[in-house]
């Protein structure tokens, strides 16, 4: 396909071939007006060299109305055109008596290689008091042909195309396309995770109800905290059915972010890449994922964001766990019950199948299949008994069985009168906490004295903290001593699996070396008699089977008794979280859910752009892939809650894995990426065709799970900046660089030790990325108002270690804009040698008639950033757009 750029001198032309009609932008107030526009002809046009071209340009008197004044014309053929040096034609108008000349207009052909997928539309870039010579097109928002591709297809559609052609210091021409995509993640992923929060929050039930039967202190408090759980399931499932109500749309824009029904969707979520075509040089890519700041926008930030919401509750959960009669259990022991949980769960059936396929392979007599076998069996059993290692669960086993209907402690055995006298009263010095003798815990820091509190009470008779009454204590000393419970009980359990194991390991190495013995002993004419008479099929697996029935057994009994004792420990977190704790736990989810849909579609992207490079795949195996995320919030007023937020949203990043799968098949409904996994752990899964999956390193192949290492670094350039860094304050900001620059830079030392530098990719830019971690470690300690070198830096660091791009603001539309504008011109000057001279009129143009204009105007239907003069008078000057391009307007 061609396009045929014009520069007429005047102010409207239209160019006509069988009514193809093009309009350049009305230029005003202008002693020497440039206007540029284009036409593309369609395949079934059938152009050939003998067609002629006719342009027209007409004054304009008035925009918004059909009235101008014609100013003149001119013909030409496309053989004219094809014929000409350089491909470029310049023309004289002519008036329609054809005597005096109006103007010139300049005519070039230009081939636009992957514009064959879309139909053309114009970009007029007129730079106020310059001429400017940028050849811009754009491209349709609908692109049917994107559609059908079968690896972007499902995941990337309605794409928005610009085109410009920039001047380089050595006067040769740089192609740029700007392509900017919506991403149906936006809402399939988010749709997954509440399935996921639904069915583990349904599970965490059950098993409150598998607990058996509990004391009436207890048990109402398992009801109020089950009643909890039903509420988030019930508002959950109703997002879920608003969401699914919601059909054809791909993105959200910014004027619903405080919408509850797309609570969970990220705003604006879309994806942009900057290809760059150079004289003799393959062309480049440059992506980048734009997002509004993953936060809870709904529930407002009246009390400021997750980060600060968290550790307020950490502080006062100690006082719940003293009014519930709890034990406290720190963050680190709810985390590790819940990993606890997490790999029982996912290692009993493994254990169960390979159990299934050591009696097979006995049966088929296989010694290697044996060999192989009963080495995943010994791994997986080991690492089930590594995960049961831990004092958590005896001393959780202990606490439940204080919790049962009927206990009764050492000291109300022995001073039985003594007990009754103390009713109503508490004396929480005298309380022992099986916890208190774990690592991190000590009598300062734990209250857990009330654990087993009214276990032979009626529940009438304890009153919980919501019902605003006082607390009735009976049985201060309700914590039994060590020597009351049989520790050894559960070392008993325990450690059976282990010798278990070890009996099967045996039983397997027995009947081979028998087997062995005997062929090497019998003579070769009585092998098969042998074999025949005192080996059949059977006696392999009769003999192997009493043994793993007995390591089966063993693993079920392991795994039921650390399920209660971890379901308990969650059930005395849980009380402690009522209700703070439960709401929290639900803006987390809303948070957690945007940060990772912008994550998916990111990883998506990058593993599409490097599926042909060598050294990104070993890397993305070896190490894992950093996703650097830039924000643009200020630390005021309600952007600190949304930066709170985000910083929680980013961090939790850290949970997630990707996994690369061999799509079913090629239709692009099974091209679809899942999600599966928990609120500790969650994989994605990224099916891909066949044939591009067999192209993959064997270790991808193979199902490896690959890692996310996330980081964010935030600079405020608004005047809501100015402000907090003049008045206010901007801590927050400080600690979230200094906390992301340590990860980055231990991000990088594990790629140095893991894998060569050659395999990164290379830049024209020689600086290091050890000089460039200094100088971003020097920026981050350096106090300097809006220092937005610190997003640069990262940004570059970013591309040089092949991680994944992201920019935020509030909404993603105008801040992020000129961010993200700024860097593409800046990747043009550093890498691809733009003139200087050119850098202020390509930022412009791109500002004005790109593709994040068309942001704008997707998001709230108008072609304005949402700045006013005063805004970007404090705003650092490079991110500040063309004057006419913004204005007062919601956002």
């Amino acid at each position: 396909m061609d396009c045929f750029p014009f520069h007429p001198k005047r102010v409207r032309a239209h160019a006509s071939v069988k009514r193809v009609r093009e309009h350049a932008s009305v230029k005003r107030a202008n002693k020497d007006p440039l206007f540029l526009t284009g036409v593309t002809f369609p395949p079934d046009y059938h152009v050939s060299p003998e067609t002629l071209v006719k342009l027209s340009v007409f004054d304009a008197k008035d925009k918004n109305q059909d009235s101008n004044n014609f100013l003149g014309s001119v013909t030409f053929s496309i053989g004219d055109l094809l014929r000409a040096k350089d491909e470029r034609l310049t023309l004289n108008l002519r008036s329609s008596d054809g005597a005096c000349a109006a103007g010139t207009v300049v005519v070039s052909r230009l081939k636009m290689g992957e514009m064959e997928e879309v139909d053309v539309d114009h970009i007029a870039t007129d730079i106020p008091s310059q001429k400017c010579p940028l050849v811009c097109e754009s491209a349709s928002h609908v692109c049917s042909d994107r559609e059908n591709n079968p690896v972007t297809g499902p995941v990337f559609k309605n794409p928005v195309c610009k085109v410009y052609r920039f001047q380089t210091v050595d006067s040769k021409w740089l192609l740029v396309r700007e392509q900017m995509e919506e991403c149906t993640l936006s809402f399939s992923i988010p749709k997954q995770l509440l399935l996921l929060y639904i069915r583990e929050d349904m599970n965490r039930m059950q098993d409150l109800k598998e607990l058996g039967e509990l004391s009436p202190h207890w048990d109402n408090l398992r009801k109020e905290v089950m009643t909890r759980y039903g509420g988030v399931i019930s508002s959950y499932q109703e997002t879920l059915a608003e969401m699914d109500k919601t059909s054809g749309r791909s993105f959200k824009p910014s004027c619903c972010k405080a919408q509850k029904s797309l609570e969970f969707i990220p705003i604006n979520l879309h994806t942009q890449r900057m290809r760059v075509t150079c004289p003799r040089k393959t062309d480049t890519f440059y992506d980048i994922v734009t997002v509004g700041a993953p936060a809870a926008h709904y529930q407002g930030f009246k009390c400021g964001g997750l980060q600060r919401l968290l550790s307020r509750y950490e502080a006062e959960k100690k006082s719940f766990s003293t009014a519930y009669q709890c034990i406290y259990y720190s963050p680190e022991h709810t985390a590790k019950a819940q990993e606890v949980l997490s790999s029982v769960s996912l290692l009993q059936p493994l254990i169960t199948s390979l159990a299934d396929q050591l009696l097979q392979a006995a049966q088929e007599r296989s010694s290697s299949g044996l060999k192989d076998v009963l080495k995943n069996l010994s791994d997986k059993t080991e690492q089930f008994v590594h995960t049961l290692k831990d004092e958590l669960v005896k001393s959780a086993l202990l606490a439940l069985h204080a919790a049962q209907p009927g206990y009764v402690s050492k000291n109300q055995r022995q001073n039985p009168v003594q007990t009754g006298q103390q009713q109503g009263h508490t004396n929480c010095g005298q309380n022992h906490s099986p916890v208190q003798d774990l690592p991190g815990h000590s009598p300062a820091t734990l209250v857990s004295e009330n654990t087993a509190v009214c276990n032979n009470v009626e529940g009438s008779q304890t009153t919980s903290i919501r019902e605003g009454g006082p607390l009735t204590l009976k049985h201060q000393d309700s914590i039994p001593h060590q020597t009351e419970f049989d520790e050894e009980e559960w070392d008993r359990v325990w450690a059976n699996v282990a010798k278990c194991l070890n009996c099967v390991i045996a039983m397997v190495d027995k009947l081979q070396e028998d087997d062995n013995s005997r062929q090497q002993s019998a003579p070769e004419q009585q092998r098969a008699d042998v074999i025949t008479s005192h080996n059949n099929t059977g006696d392999w697996r009769e003999q192997l089977k009493p043994v793993v029935t007995r390591l089966k057994e063993c693993v079920t009994e392991v795994v039921e008794k650390a399920k209660k004792a971890m379901t308990f420990v969650l059930l005395q977190e849980a009380v402690c979280s009522i209700p703070q704790g439960f709401l929290l736990q639900q803006r987390r989810d809303v948070v957690f859910s945007q940060a990772l849909a912008a994550l998916a579609c990111g990883f998506i992207m990058r593993l599409y752009a490097g599926m042909e490079d060598k050294g990104f795949l070993q890397q993305l195996h070896l190490v894992g892939l950093l996703a650097q995320f830039e924000s643009l919030l200020s630390t005021y007023s309600e952007e600190i809650g949304m930066l709170e937020d985000m910083e929680v949203g980013i961090s939790d990043l850290q949970r997630v894995r990707f996994k690369i799968t061999e799509a079913k098949t090629d239709d692009l409904s099974d091209l679809q990426p899942s999600v599966c996994g928990q609120r500790d752990h969650f994989t994605v899964e990224v099916p891909l065709p066949r044939l591009l999956f067999q192209t993959l390193p064997e270790e991808i192949r193979s199902g490896k799970l690959l890692h996310i290492f996330p980081v964010l670094f935030n600079v405020g350039i608004n005047e809501q900046q100015t402000i907090a860094e003049r008045f206010g304050d901007i801590s927050l900001q400080e600690r979230i660089n200094h906390k992301n620059f340590e990860l980055l830079e231990a991000y990088y030392k594990l790629l140095s030790e893991s894998m060569p530098q050659e395999c990164l990719p290379s830049f024209h830019s020689q600086t290091d990325v050890k000089e460039l971690l200094e100088t971003l470690g020097q920026n981050v300690v350096t106090k300097k108002r809006k220092n937005v070198e610190i997003l640069w830096i990262a940004g570059t660091i970013c591309r040089r270690l092949n991680g994944i791009r992201f920019t935020s603001c509030k909404s993603a539309k105008d801040r992020t804009s000129m961010s993200v504008t700024l860097e593409q011109c800046a990747l043009l000057r550093d890498e691809h040698h733009l003139s200087k001279d050119f850098f202020v009129r390509a930022l412009d143009c791109m500002r004005r008639e790109g593709c994040r204009i068309e942001n704008v105007q997707k998001n709230i239907r108008c072609r304005k950033y949402a700045f006013n003069m005063l805004q970007l008078m404090a705003f650092p000057k490079c991110y500040r757009p063309p004057e006419g391009t913004y204005g007062k307007v919601d956002s």
